[in-house]
């Protein structure tokens, strides 16, 4: 045997766990679906955990042909929102995994 080779043993086993555990909480995030609204609820988006856009809903009285700037900036809005909420909701996750420790390209 070789010297710390228990200690060398225990700590791939917490890595391995740990790995299982951060490939678990990104199936997780994968099913989670955030939907937020603009406008009063004139726009209103959801998104899945993958930043996938799953559907979009337009009221009929958002739609102004005279207007269109504003319906682009409800639409932006619902959409930079539902970003940040799933960008949070990952951080959070995450962050209990690797105890706030950031990791680069894991989220």
């Amino acid at each position: 045997m070789y010297p710390g080779g228990k200690n060398m043993n225990n700590l791939l086993k917490q890595a391995q766990k740990m790995q299982r555990d951060l490939a678990k909480a990104q199936e997780e995030l994968e099913k989670t679906e955030v939907e937020v609204s603009s406008g009063g609820g004139m726009v209103t988006i959801i998104m899945d955990g993958k930043y996938k856009l799953k559907s979009i809903n337009i009221d009929k009285d958002a739609v102004d042909p005279d207007d269109v700037e504003m319906l682009q900036d409800l639409v932006m809005a619902a959409f930079n929102e539902a970003v940040q909420k799933i960008s949070k909701i990952s951080e959070e996750s995450m962050g209990k995994m690797t105890g706030g420790m950031k990791i680069p390209g894991l989220f």
